[in-house]
């Protein structure tokens, strides 16, 4: 009893010695020994040492609980914790108790990285403050020595600087940003796999059977252990009270906390720095998450929901790409340096078009590629496991329809240049109209105009070639994206739908520009038929054309180099609409001034105007279309019959055939007119046409070699042949006799002598 006793006095002392030599299995057992004695009741003193030990294994239990804090434990020394603590308290759970302070530690560990992500933003911003007070100071200083020395202050604004400087910041942000969800992904991927394999081997039965023969019966240690716990019967003891799925719902927790992070932060990225590596790098890094934690490194939820978080994020990162394919190319679009680009520069292209078309390009390469990109990461990762095709379709559906509308708004913002450009153009044309000039100077008139129509054949080679070659190249480059949930119908239609748009602003702004040139065309007409030098009642005789006739046809040689150089795929469409409208032009002249300047057309008027009609068509006989043949034809109507007039009323008013004009010793002096008939006219006409005309044609040939160079000969009429404008004139024009007054497009003229022609929709 004595040595019992005595063993009992010495055991706290023994058990700390043990504890502090490390040899803990040897305290345990001197602490179950001292358990096993049955001590009298009314032995005070004894409880008091037995007390003390209580004291002092309680002092070990928390020694031990704290040791599993230690992040650098290993596997070997938890087991052996695990089961001294077992052996001590057998009703207590010290592997959930772990569970918890491991889930706690990995939660622990994105608060301390959201904590210094915070700390480093809260040092950017003070470092932006600082910038910007550093900034304005300067600025006002700079202010303030302009003023001193009489310099405009605006000079020295720098308001791009200030604009990189902002996207420098930024851009700073950003990074700082992508290193925040890099650390939380580390910390993921470094703690959370090894988490959830200590929970399936501790519910698998194996960490139980390295623990302790206590919590696993020897008969149990070949058997195959539950999921998710042990029987009870037949002697075995369940080794924790807590299921698999406890443990998996801890980590849907931890994932959603990590997703939380991350998507906020993925929401802050700055949209001007989207084309920089740092949303894409995020989302790579979630990509590189998903594949660790696939298998048996965590729960099949948990991996479910990285995978719906990397969906989402590129999803966001996708409709993000599209919305600033739309801004920017809003940006771009607010003005036009109006410099053409060199024909390597638009890789030899037929339009000449400027700088913008090519940067709206690569506006629309930059987000395409990386919306492929990410989509061909999505489909491969994640298509996997998980069907996406119905989300996958939304996206897709969202690219298509930002990249046409993206062509859209281009277009539209072409068309308001082809608008803003023809505001102020009224109320100079109205003046260019009524006297030929602009504020009293032809000088200001001639640049003015030519800087408009310059600056709409820009617009228009753009509008070309964006309906020509880009559209089509872009489209086909990108269309695999969306092809998958749109048959060859619906792809066909988009580009139905897009040709469509640029051939009505195409119209349109060609409308423009033939109508900018038309006044041109109409100021050089009326010269040409109102020539102050010519009475056409009292004409000379025919020699040649006249110096007028080449003034008005140099006029189109402009429009043809112009457009040749500029926009060549429009030139034949754009010069038959231009030839038209002349023609429609001298019909509307002719008509305004038939009772003034043109009320007397004798024989040698008619000659001479026939003659250079005919002049007229032959050069331009590649541009004549079937209307303006119609018109042409009208016109010539028109003046055979104001011919017969005219001399059927010389003939009843011999005194007031003529008055005296220049060249007039030319014209007959013979008083004594005889009858003439519209056939002898015409005849007269033809015999000009035939003596004169390929001599004029030779004559003039460096002046409409544009036209007809290579065809001079074959496109003349031969000698003696009737042209064909004079074949259907037979029988004489009755006096009076209702004529076809204009071709089609001259009777849908706008009234007043300054409307064009050729502002109608054209074909």
């Amino acid at each position: 009893m004595l040595q019992r006793f005595r063993t009992l006095f010495n055991l706290p002392s023994a058990i700390r010695g043990n504890i502090r030599k490390g040899e803990y299995d040897l305290a345990v057992r001197e602490y179950q020994k001292a358990k096993s004695i049955v001590l009298p009741s009314h032995v005070g003193i004894l409880k008091r040492v037995l007390e003390e030990v209580e004291k002092v294994m309680q002092e070990f239990r928390g020694m031990l609980y704290k040791s599993m804090e230690d992040p650098h434990l290993d596997f070997a020394e938890l087991e052996n914790i695990v089961r001294l603590l077992l052996e001590l308290e057998p009703e207590t759970d010290p592997v959930w108790h772990y569970l918890n302070i491991q889930n706690s530690r990995i939660h622990g560990l994105f608060e301390k990285c959201t904590q210094d992500h915070e700390l480093r933003m809260e040092v950017l911003q003070n470092k932006i403050r600082e910038k910007v007070l550093s900034d304005s100071k300067w600025r006002q200083l700079q202010q303030d020595s302009n003023k001193s020395l009489e310099v405009d202050s605006a000079i020295c604004d720098s308001p791009r600087a200030d604009q990189l400087s902002t996207n420098f910041m930024a851009e700073e942000a950003d990074s700082l940003r992508a290193t925040y969800t890099r650390r939380l992904t580390s910390v993921l991927i470094q703690h959370v796999p090894a988490f959830w394999r200590l929970a399936l081997s501790v519910f698998s039965g194996k960490f139980a059977k390295t623990a302790s023969g206590n919590v696993v019966s020897d008969s149990d240690m070949n058997a195959k252990p539950s999921a998710n716990k042990n029987d009870d019967k037949g002697g075995d003891v369940k080794y924790t009270n807590h299921t698999l799925d406890e443990v998996a719902s801890m980590v849907r927790d931890t994932i959603s906390a990590f997703d939380t992070k991350v998507q906020s932060t993925f929401r802050d990225f700055e949209e001007c720095n989207i084309l920089c590596p740092y949303m894409s790098d995020t989302i790579k890094e979630i990509a590189k998450a998903c594949q660790t934690l696939e298998g048996k490194d965590s729960s099949p939820t948990a991996v479910k929901l990285l995978r719906t978080l990397h969906f989402q994020m590129t999803k966001l990162y996708v409709l993000r790409l599209c919305s600033w394919m739309r801004a920017t190319t809003k940006e771009i679009s607010k003005d036009d340096t109006w410099v053409i680009l060199s024909t390597l520069e638009r890789n030899k292209s037929p339009y000449a078009i400027s700088c913008m078309p090519l940067e709206f390009r690569d506006i629309i390469i930059s987000a395409m590629d990386r919306i492929d990109t990410m989509i061909l990461n999505l489909m491969s990762e994640t298509a996997k496991s998980y069907d996406i095709s119905q989300p996958l379709q939304e996206i897709n559906e969202s690219v298509r329809l930002a990249f046409l509308n993206s062509f859209l708004d281009f277009a539209g913002y072409l068309e308001r240049f082809g608008g803003e450009l023809t505001e102020n153009r009224p109320n100079n044309e109205n003046n260019y109209v009524q006297n030929g000039y602009i504020n009293g100077t032809r000088e200001t008139s001639a640049n003015t105009d030519g800087d408009l129509h310059k600056k709409l054949l820009v617009v228009l080679s753009n509008i070309g070639y964006c309906k020509a070659e880009l559209s089509e190249e872009l489209y086909t480059t990108y269309r695999h994206i969306w092809s998958p949930v749109r048959n060859n119908d619906e792809r066909s239609s988009d580009m139905r739908d897009l040709m469509t748009s640029f051939s009505a602003l195409e119209e349109k702004v060609l409308d423009q520009y033939t109508f900018a040139k038309s006044n041109l065309i109409r100021s050089s007409a009326q010269s040409y038929l109102l020539d102050p030098g010519i009475y056409w009642g009292a004409a000379p005789m025919v020699k040649s054309i006249r110096d007028a006739t080449l003034d008005l046809l140099h006029i189109l040689v402009a429009v043809h180099a112009e457009i040749y150089s500029g926009a060549r795929p429009l030139l034949e469409k754009t010069m038959k609409i231009l030839v038209e409208g002349l023609v429609d032009i001298f019909l509307s002249v002719f008509h305004e001034n038939k009772t003034k300047g043109i009320r007397l057309l004798d024989a040698n008027g008619f000659c001479q105007l026939m003659l250079e009609l005919e002049y007229f068509e032959t050069v331009l006989h590649t541009y004549f279309s079937p209307e303006a043949q119609q018109a042409m034809k009208s016109l010539q109507e028109n003046l055979l019959e104001k011919a017969c007039e005219s001399i059927a009323e010389a003939m009843e008013n011999p005194g007031h055939q003529r008055r005296p004009t220049r060249g007039s010793e030319d014209a007959s002096s013979d008083d004594r007119q005889p009858s003439v008939s519209p056939d002898d006219l015409l005849l007269l006409a033809q015999q000009y046409s035939s003596d004169l005309l390929q001599g004029e044609l030779e004559r003039t040939r460096l002046n409409i070699a544009c036209f007809m160079e290579s065809a001079l000969q074959s496109t003349s009429a031969p000698a003696g042949s009737k042209p064909a404008a004079y074949s259907s004139y037979h029988a004489q024009v009755p006096q009076h006799a209702p004529i076809q007054t204009s071709s089609p497009s001259f009777r849908r003229q706008q009234t007043g002598t300054s409307s064009p022609v050729v502002s109608r929709r054209r074909r």
